[in-house]
């Protein structure tokens, strides 16, 4: 009786946090306020593998009844894993079932919102990189882009392009912030490093280009500000390649193709093309970068881009309560020993979807006492491979009709 009476007043405590967060009161409310949902109705659940199990539902929201799709991984198992998917390279793109099945993952999500276009800035190819950071396998391989320059609904206030959602060497799930740090050490000095295969650059600064990047041109990470991703691009940039820590080439334009191993694309705009000028074929250059996590001192071995929408159980401020669409999520329970990845359904009939608002609740409902929004509309996938099967098969309905091609997802791995 009495942890019945503790759930109750723990619900309404949420509930009523999120009518104050939407300006309403329970008295004034005829049916489900902004920013909570209705009752989940589950279908019996699948244990797909140690440690993870699989289950649809539905859920009422402001716009409709959704449906969706919900993996639960139990990371206390030690059977069970969960890494980054990506193809290869930050500045390329695969459908999830592909980025699963030639990693063996048994399941997965889409993962981070991406630069999917360049309609602002005509003749400048779009690279299809992450907004935010990735490790995969304890690997950093790309840092954030500056908040003005992300594509996707608008952040949320006190979030930034840096927030992820990872697991650690201890096999806990958290929310925290990576931060690039690095430097640029010249004949001149140091200077910080400004990226890390980024299509975005901060104003002024340099960005390192590795192997991992890819062959997309770099031309993109000079365009925009720290405020305005629509804004022209730079007129005043320069590019080294540095090869076994010394200049080999230089160009006033960057360029595009592979950046070969052993070697670091150096890209600068402004204040820092005119550090770059200054190099001169032969000249030694050290570079050195790292994502250095806010929240915790367990390394990462798995971290993927997004934004906060639940801590602690409840919602955060601002969360938009008024736009719904088909939505991808990924939140944690259970002090950190699970991870569960939603994916709603972008059928024909269930193509409301929801707010993000009431994203955060359907979180909480779920199990979830910390979550972060995805990519979501077209982008929205989750895969999974039955027992037995060659492959992963798409359990959602993509609202495009089809997999989108994305740069990465949250990959889910067994062993037998």
């Amino acid at each position: 009786m009495t942890r019945h009476i503790g759930r109750v007043r723990t619900a309404l405590t949420v509930l009523l946090a999120w009518c104050a967060l939407v300006g309403v009161t329970l008295a004034a409310a005829p049916h489900a306020a902004a920013g909570s949902t209705g009752e989940v109705r589950y279908a019996e659940a699948e244990q797909v593998a140690p440690g993870l199990s699989y289950r649809e539902f539905s859920v009422s929201g402001s716009q409709g009844t959704a449906h969706g799709h919900l993996l639960t991984v139990d990371l206390r198992d030690r059977r069970v894993s969960v890494d980054l998917l990506h193809p290869g390279a930050v500045g390329a793109r695969a459908p999830v079932s592909q980025l699963a099945d030639s990693r063996g993952a048994v399941a997965g999500v889409n993962g981070d919102f991406y630069n999917i276009s360049e309609t602002q800035h005509p003749g400048v190819e779009p690279t299809f990189a992450p907004v935010g950071p990735a490790i995969a396998s304890g690997r950093h391989l790309k840092a954030a882009v500056p908040d003005g320059q992300r594509f996707g609904p608008a952040l949320p206030p006190g979030t930034t392009t840096e927030d992820v959602i990872g697991v650690g060497a201890d096999r806990r799930a958290r929310l925290d912030r990576l931060t690039l740090r690095g430097t640029v050490t010249t004949p001149q000095g140091t200077r910080r490093l400004g990226g890390l295969n980024q299509y975005a650059l901060p104003v002024g600064g340099i960005g390192a280009f590795t192997p991992e990047w890819g062959v997309p041109s770099r031309v993109r990470a000079t365009c925009g500000t720290d405020t305005d991703r629509a804004a022209p691009c730079s007129t005043d940039t320069h590019e080294v390649t540095v090869s076994r820590g010394r200049v080999v080439s230089s160009a006033d334009t960057p360029g595009s193709g592979p950046v070969a191993a052993g070697s670091v694309v150096l890209v600068g705009r402004e204040a820092g093309a005119q550090t770059l000028r200054k190099l001169g074929t032969g000249d030694r250059v050290r570079v050195r970068h790292r994502l250095a996590a806010t929240a915790s001192y367990v390394p990462y071995r798995f971290a993927i881009g997004g934004f906060p929408i639940l801590r602690d159980g409840l919602p955060l401020a601002g969360l938009d309560h008024r736009t719904a669409a088909i939505r991808t999520a990924a939140g944690i329970g259970a002090g950190g020993r699970r991870l569960h990845l939603l994916a709603l359904d972008g059928a024909v009939e269930n193509r409301p979807g929801v707010t993000i608002s009431e994203l955060a609740a359907l979180m909480h409902t779920v199990g979830a006492d910390d979550a972060i929004n995805l990519d979501g509309g077209g982008s929205s996938t989750l895969v999974l491979r039955e027992p037995g099967a060659a492959g992963v098969t798409v359990r959602n309905h993509p609202s495009g009709g089809a997999e989108r091609p994305v740069p990465d997802g949250i990959g889910v791995f067994s062993r037998p």
